[in-house]
């Protein structure tokens, strides 16, 4: 793990000091005097005037870091630009890279998992690639509760159940996490196949989907063996349920939901449909943690 901070330590300050120092020293400065301005030793001064620190050609190279070395240069040199007014108009430049720009570039280089993340800003709390990890972590940590909660498996319908979340905004399918595969009941145990995943849940993901078009708020969903019982001890723990059927799975836990403001939408099952609950919840934690106190 491997943070853009490291980057602008390791590749761009090294690179943007010595290009600094390099300029200062052409219009006049002593070492001395450019190791006040940089606060920095003499002897890290000479270092850069001699070229023994390595450089970054990407970011020596790049138009915006060679204008703004330039004209710090000459308002240091003059005394028209403080020390405070030439790390300000760095700090800018460091964030204006750092989105979805040269920083994120060799940061995504740096950390495989971020490519293909293009406009990224590692420092946007709000990005579509924190929302993205966030609800990919909370479905794991779903399953952990599932796979550790005992008689579980006894829930899980013929057809698999999935536990999936969506990132708050989601267009589509593509944008709703689940377990590909779907989780099965293997010889009395729960079993999932494979790490979480965007996009591999048609079934579940359309019903919470769905569910959000009718006006839900909830983020996540997940399929249980049907059985009256079940209904009922979620009845029982205040949770508002409502029986739906129709064509499809979508169209029926929409008109469900519209109509009952339902959390917990159940289908009795009918020919070649096998008979499903469906939970909705806040996350997939909470899908998770509400079966646990079921069973």
């Amino acid at each position: 793990m491997r943070f853009v901070e490291e980057i602008v330590v390791d590749e761009f300050l090294p690179t943007f000091r010595s290009l600094l120092a390099e300029r200062l020293r052409e219009r006049g400065l002593t070492q001395s005097e450019v190791a006040d301005i940089l606060d920095i030793s003499q002897s890290a001064v000479s270092k850069y005037a001699h070229g023994e620190v390595a450089r970054n050609d990407r970011i020596s190279e790049d138009d915006r870091v060679a204008t703004l070395v330039d004209e710090l240069a000459d308002g240091l040199a003059t005394g028209e630009t403080t020390q405070v007014g030439a790390l300000v108009e760095t700090e800018i430049l460091i964030r204006a890279l750092e989105r979805g720009d040269l920083l994120a570039d060799l940061h995504a280089e740096a950390v495989p998992g971020l490519a293909g993340n293009a406009g990224f800003d590692v420092h946007d709390a709000d990005s579509d690639l924190r929302a993205a990890e966030r609800t990919l972590a909370s479905v794991r940590r779903g399953l952990t509760t599932l796979e550790t909660t005992g008689g579980f498996a006894s829930l899980i319908p013929n057809v698999g159940s999935n536990l999936v979340e969506c990132v708050p905004e989601p267009n589509g399918i593509e944008d709703v996490a689940g377990v590909p595969g779907r989780i099965f009941d293997v010889k009395g145990r729960t079993t999932v196949p494979g790490e979480p995943e965007f996009g591999v849940s048609g079934h579940v993901a359309g019903v919470l989907l769905a569910a959000r078009a009718a006006g839900s708020d909830a983020r996540a969903a997940l399929n249980l063996r049907y059985d009256p019982a079940i209904v009922e001890r979620l009845e029982a723990e205040g949770f508002r349920t409502v029986e739906f059927d129709g064509d499809t799975d979508a169209e029926s836990a929409i008109g469900a939901v519209e109509a009952a403001d339902a959390d917990v939408l159940y289908q009795a099952g009918g020919f070649g449909i096998e008979a499903i609950v469906y939970l909705l919840a806040p996350s997939a934690e909470d899908a998770a943690a509400r079966v646990r106190d079921l069973v």
